[in-house]
């Protein structure tokens, strides 16, 4: 399922970015005819869509400020404010930013669903991932899922701050290639990467689960039944009922002890939920792209450190919970979107190029027949 899904989301990206980067191609040599000897370049098409968007939010802005005519003229600047306010932070914001931002209202949204009531148990079942349920798909839908306010504020925090930095490294990669490679976007490489990382971390979470925890519970579930001695003759069957009428009360409570220490030692497979392994690979793919850059924590003590050193702290922090048995956060998971992290750092690129000038060939091949 994982890889299945994760092909498709990186051909689907790789496509539809080719099919913009067309679009915006087209619309930039229609605006002047200078375009039709000067060669356009990456820059050239971001300008072109910050334009765009500047326009139509002006537009926006100017639809509302309409609508808001018949309202009280006390309340209509308030409202102009708060327009312009939100308007213009994600107009200054940068490409990836702003990507980010909606990513982080997606979690919101499913993190309201998670309060509504009659909505718990959809919930429990389609956007909390159990290793035991049988469903693939929660591999996805819980990325997006939160039941905490302080699970998702941390999480937001994290990707606004290294998900725009990803975004960011991918778009200088990009830039970087010989021969230049058009691209109007990378919203789709990162979207792809994003979710690809989210996939992969989740499915080290749950390989570990199912095949190395899962047996070992069975195991120590199945060692602590006691056994039942067998009834030899009828002699024996009267002796052992006369028996077990006086030690019943002592035979129950040792089953309860013996159950209950079992129960201690063998701890629970428990569902995940939440973006941090996708969020762990945009960590460290931004350590590597940026080894000389620093972190601080948004709550003191906030003393900025050197990125490697940090989210080394992190890693050597999820292996300790791991062979300590932590269970507050999935460790494993971590661990599986930060490796995913490096390997894209290594050849995700590349790979990227490649895949849009394969789709690219095939399309002009498909046009020509």
């Amino acid at each position: 399922y994982v890889s299945v899904v994760g092909s498709v989301i990186f051909v689907l990206a790789a496509a539809q970015t080719n099919y913009e980067t067309e679009f915006w191609k087209a619309k930039l040599a229609s605006l002047s005819p200078v375009w039709s000897v000067k060669a356009i370049t990456n820059t050239d098409l971001k300008r072109v869509q910050n334009a765009e968007l500047i326009q139509s939010l002006r537009e926006t802005l100017a639809n509302i400020q309409t609508t808001i005519q018949s309202l009280p003229v006390l309340i209509r600047p308030w409202i102009n404010v708060a327009c312009v306010a939100v308007m213009q932070p994600y107009a200054d914001a940068s490409e990836g930013k702003r990507l980010c931002w909606k990513i982080c209202l997606l979690n919101a949204g499913v993190y309201l669903a998670w309060k509504v009531k009659p909505w718990g148990m959809f919930m429990r079942t389609a956007f909390m991932h159990n290793p035991l349920s049988g469903l693939s798909y929660t591999l996805l839908t819980s990325m997006f899922s939160h039941q905490s306010a302080l699970h998702l504020l941390f999480n937001c925090l994290a990707l606004e701050s290294f998900g725009s930095a990803a975004y960011y490294y991918l778009l200088r990669e990009e830039n970087k290639a010989e021969p230049e490679q058009l691209e109007s976007t990378s919203s789709y490489h990162f979207l792809s990467f994003y979710l690809s990382a989210g996939l992969f971390a989740g499915l080290v979470s749950h390989v570990v689960s199912t095949k190395l925890h899962y047996p070992r519970l069975v195991a120590q579930l199945s060692s602590s039944v006691p056994s039942i001695p067998k009834t030899e003759t009828w002699a024996h069957a009267v002796a052992s009922a006369t028996a077990a009428s006086t030690t019943r009360n002592a035979a129950n409570k040792a089953a309860s002890t013996t159950a209950a220490a079992a129960a201690s030692t063998v701890p629970p497979i428990l569902p995940s939920l939440g973006a941090s392994g996708a969020i762990y690979a945009a960590v460290t793919m931004t350590a590597l792209a940026f080894p000389d850059s620093q972190v601080a924590l948004f709550i003191p003590p906030s003393y900025p450190i050197n990125i490697q050193y940090g989210v080394g702290g992190l890693i050597a922090l999820d292996v300790i919970g791991i062979m300590r048995g932590w269970r507050f956060f999935d460790h494993r998971a971590h661990l599986g979107g930060a490796a995913f992290g490096v390997f894209y750092y290594l050849y995700g690129p590349s790979f990227w190029r490649q895949t849009r000038k394969d789709l690219e060939e095939a399309e002009r091949e498909s046009s020509e027949l």
